[in-house]
């Protein structure tokens, strides 16, 4: 196993990886590296500059070409070796992804898992880039389609699921012959980048072929997506910047591949084992914080058992225990950043003054020796409506409104009346009307009899409507990662009309 001090929060991170070498900060200005749940700075990472941005690019292009004539086993190779390593050191970057991101030990195990389930789908990437042989409507015509790498991918990821969704575009990027050059989020430089390149380099990338540069989005992000290198641009993050990303790469022809917000729906029928749909609906509320793009943000439940499941609920949520994401217990852990905190705050306080109850939490939880803390409760508010601020917004964190119905129309009507469309669930032991709100949902995934955090290494993932473009995993970001060329070949004579 890797040296314990190789991974460690203070494991010498203040570089950038660029063109294969690791790069000293100096006159570049820091990022400081919060533990959000003490508060206390952990490490500091140098600020990327645009013109590390066109460096990084130039190189991976450079690289790129002859990665692209390898054989698939050695970029097979790669990412296996790159899988192995991040089994290897489990711990320590469960440690990272607690002290950086706030990640209790339940979201650090899952994110592992997801993203090593990435890393494996994708390691058979290279021996799935088939072309085709088509017939021609030309005599002596041979026509062969080619798959192909797209040459250069940039990745603007987030701060929630730090290690997962960058690396769910990076493993698949290199694995297809790509380079790659990515954006971590400002909060999380090291588990959402960093770690990544020290992961592939462990694992043997040639030089220049991965490039990362931590950066703030206000500085860099234009360059990142608006470069006129790079062929795909894989963003995940919120609406309003994954547009400005798609208009930029788009100026250059580049593919837009964005995973954007969503206002998700479990709706709880009155067939439903109320059991299992409390069970769901707290995992789909309150995984780390409500952090996540697909967690759930309304509960839409059926008036005829409203009552019940809002007290069940709340008994569930004011149970959870909250505080140190080092603890093994703890199920709530703190929101990213004050920001994010007070946003969710102020979200909970308009909902209460538009009519909704409050039937548990709603506060910051003090915290011994630790000066503001960025703990939400776990919160649940009842007599809400759609169009109050913790349910039209997709408000990120540990708060469930929940909203009645009479029918299974106007649930569907509920669960569509917003921009985004990303993944849902529905709850009925009557499986023919489950499947008739879940195929009502406007939603690029939804799930019966579960609840909406799903996310699965061969099956598509992405959303519809204003919550992204284009799909991840499986064959789809395959095809999204490469292109086709056309090559015919006519072996007999033509004959031409002049």
């Amino acid at each position: 196993m890797t040296d314990e001090l190789h991974l460690a929060p203070d494991a010498g991170w203040n570089a950038l990886y660029l063109g294969g070498e690791w790069v000293d900060p100096g006159d570049r200005e820091s990022i400081a590296v919060e533990n959000p749940y003490t508060r206390e700075e952990v490490a500091t990472v140098p600020a990327g500059t645009t013109d590390d941005v066109d460096r990084a690019y130039e190189r991976a292009r450079e690289a790129q070409e002859s990665w692209a004539e390898q054989p698939p086993q050695r970029r097979a190779e790669l990412v296996s070796a790159a899988l192995e390593f991040v089994g290897d050191n489990r711990e320590e970057i469960a440690e990272l992804l607690a002290v950086e991101s706030g990640s209790t030990r339940t979201k650090s195990e899952a994110e592992l898992q997801t993203a090593r389930g990435m890393m494996q789908e994708a390691a058979s990437y290279p021996f799935r880039m088939q072309g085709q042989h088509a017939e021609s409507t030309i005599p002596g015509k041979e026509n062969v389609v080619e798959r192909r790498p797209v040459g250069v991918v940039g990745v603007i990821s987030p701060w929630n699921f730090p290690l997962h969704l960058s690396m769910r575009a990076v493993a698949p990027a290199l694995a297809a012959g790509n380079g790659v050059v990515l954006k971590p989020a400002s909060n999380t430089p090291i588990t959402g980048g960093l770690l990544l390149a020290r992961i592939f380099e462990e694992a043997g990338v040639p030089e220049g072929l991965l490039s990362v540069v931590p950066g703030r989005g206000s500085e860099i992000g234009d360059e990142m997506a608006g470069h006129e290198i790079p062929r795909v641009l894989a963003f995940t993050g919120s609406t309003p910047i994954g547009q400005g990303v798609a208009e930029l790469a788009a100026g250059n022809n580049a593919l837009p591949a964005l995973e954007l917000g969503g206002n998700n729906v479990h709706v709880v029928t009155e067939h439903a084992d109320l059991e299992r749909a409390v069970d769901g609906g707290v995992f789909g509320s309150f995984l780390h914080q409500g952090q996540a793009c697909i967690s759930i943000n309304r509960h839409l439940v059926h008036e005829s058992v409203y009552d019940e499941y809002v007290d069940a609920l709340a008994d569930r949520a004011a149970s959870l225990p909250t505080g140190d994401p080092t603890d093994d217990d703890t199920v709530i852990g703190p929101i990213i950043d004050a920001d994010q905190r007070d946003q969710i705050v102020e979200f909970v306080e308009e909902t209460v003054e538009a009519g909704a109850t409050l039937e548990t939490g709603g506060e910051t939880a003090a915290i011994d020796d630790i000066d503001d803390s960025l703990v939400v409760e776990p919160t649940v508010l009842s007599d809400a409506s759609n169009d109050m601020a913790a349910a039209c917004n997709e408000h990120f964190g540990p708060v469930a409104p929940v909203i009645p119905y009479s029918s299974d129309e106007e649930a569907i009507e509920l669960a569509n009346d917003t921009i985004h469309g990303l993944s849902g669930s529905v709850h009925s032991e009557d499986l023919a009307q489950a499947r008739r709100i879940a195929d009502g949902i406007d939603t690029g995934m939804v799930h019966i009899n579960d609840q909406p955090i799903n996310d699965e290494p061969h099956v598509p993932f992405g959303g519809v409507k204003q919550s992204g473009l284009g799909r991840y995993n499986g064959e789809s970001i395959l095809e999204e990662l490469t292109t086709t060329k056309w090559v015919s070949i006519q072996r007999e004579p033509r004959e031409y009309p002049f």
